[in-house]
């Protein structure tokens, strides 16, 4: 079973509102696949260890531009943020703080990334 990391959000979805995901890959994701949700998997030192979450269940993947959520309106832009697990954020500045995070990667407002919908499983 693969790991999915959810280090900025590992409260989110410990709490379990958190039920998108957007991601730089990840693109041979078919909904069905089960995958384990654990704290941070890269970038471990010496001596630590995954730390699992739970297991959740893909419904959905499909590639996107970041800025779509941008597009979504002043109704449904805000629900998506939220299900992201950022209900604070306005869908510009959820764009904004994705492309701070992923800098290194080259993050624009048009990169194309893969929008990841999940369920919880028990």
């Amino acid at each position: 079973m693969r790991n999915m990391s959810f280090s900025l959000t590992t409260e989110q979805v410990r709490d379990r509102s958190k039920t998108v995901t957007r991601r730089l890959g990840w693109w041979d994701l078919q909904p069905g696949t089960i995958l384990q949700a654990v704290e941070k998997a890269q970038g471990l030192k010496k001596d630590e260890h995954v730390k699992p979450i739970c297991l959740i269940r893909v419904t959905s993947s499909r590639d996107e531009r970041l800025d779509s959520i941008e597009r979504l309106g002043s109704m449904f832009g805000p629900i998506e943020t939220a299900r992201e697990g950022f209900p604070d954020l306005t869908p510009e500045q959820f764009v904004s703080m994705f492309i701070e995070h992923n800098k290194r990667d080259g993050v624009y407002p048009d990169t194309i990334v893969n929008r990841i919908e999940f369920e919880y499983l028990p």
